[in-house]
């Protein structure tokens, strides 16, 4: 697609990779910020989530590079960090380990300060209490970000699916991949950005319905979809083991554990639809837990 630089900024190319990534952050915090007002959050657990979301990013894109580099390493005997793409399973897997260590290991020392002891929702400290709100608007701000992130890699020529030859193909797209023939390629990055739109849609739906399982068919949809469409994909992806690719093997996990979350939700009887009720120390509406 578009891989040469835009323009140059203070020394410094800038391409459509970076600026999509960029709309991506921006339109997770909007997501976020509408999603967690229609649920009443709390004003300092919205501006706490913020705080910690900015760094998990920081963090994921971390990891996100650190999870090439050692699949490089894998492959090539070669470890590079500086010089690695970026993997987004790395990236969710790293974010998601920071995120959730901030905010309930920060959280708990700053939400139990005596000036939130009267604050508290049912007994409960307010980033405990509404956890669930965060659980269920999480994925959704994954995913939009996610989605402007894959039409980045499409348009910097990543994440590519097979090579099809240099004349025009049914189902192609032109495309300069980074050390590979410039050619027509099938656009698994396109086909990801559109999977991940239209789940965004349709959680996005089952969130306004008051459902309490977003997170749980997340992980299962966007599992089983890894697993599927990293079959088309032709560039590196890590050393294959047992005919599968490093991220669907994560792929897996993530479809147990979205199983796991609904079966431990069905036996221990927490709703997958969500009640409205008021209490009388907030006098807002929350979710039950």
């Amino acid at each position: 697609m578009h891989s040469e630089a835009l323009f140059t900024v203070l020394g410094r190319d800038v391409y459509l990779y970076g600026i999509f990534i960029g709309l991506g952050i921006i339109a997770c915090f909007i997501v976020f910020l509408l999603y967690t007002n229609h649920e009443k959050i709390n004003r300092d657990l919205q501006d706490f989530v913020f705080f910690t979301a900015v760094i998990s990013i920081a963090v994921g894109f971390f990891f996100a590079k650190l999870y090439q580099a050692i699949y490089n390493f894998i492959e090539d005997g070669h470890f590079d960090l500086w010089n690695s793409g970026i993997t987004v399973m790395g990236g969710l897997i790293g974010g998601a380990i920071s995120f959730l260590s901030i905010y309930f290991g920060i959280g708990h020392l700053y939400f139990n300060r005596d000036i939130y002891k009267k604050k508290k929702i049912n007994g409960k400290a307010i980033h405990v209490a509404q956890f669930n709100i965060i659980l269920r608007v999480a994925p959704l701000c994954i995913l939009i970000a996610h989605g402007f992130g894959r039409i980045g890699c499409l348009m910097a020529g990543c994440c590519h699916g097979e090579y099809l030859g240099v004349e025009p193909t049914a189902g192609g797209i032109f495309m300069h991949p980074f050390y590979e023939a410039s050619g027509y390629y099938v656009p698994t990055q396109l086909y990801e950005a559109l999977f991940l739109f239209v789940l965004f849609g349709v959680l996005s739906l089952l969130f306004f319905k008051k459902s309490n399982i977003i997170m749980h068919l997340y992980l299962i949809f966007y599992g089983i979809w890894r697993i599927i469409i990293e079959f088309f994909r032709a560039d590196s992806r890590g050393a294959i083991v047992l005919g599968l690719a490093p991220s669907q093997w994560q792929s897996f996990v993530f479809i147990l554990l979205g199983i796991c979350l609904i079966l431990f939700y069905y036996f221990k009887k927490i709703p997958f639809v969500l009640r409205e009720e008021k209490t009388e120390e907030t006098d807002k509406t929350i979710d039950n837990i």
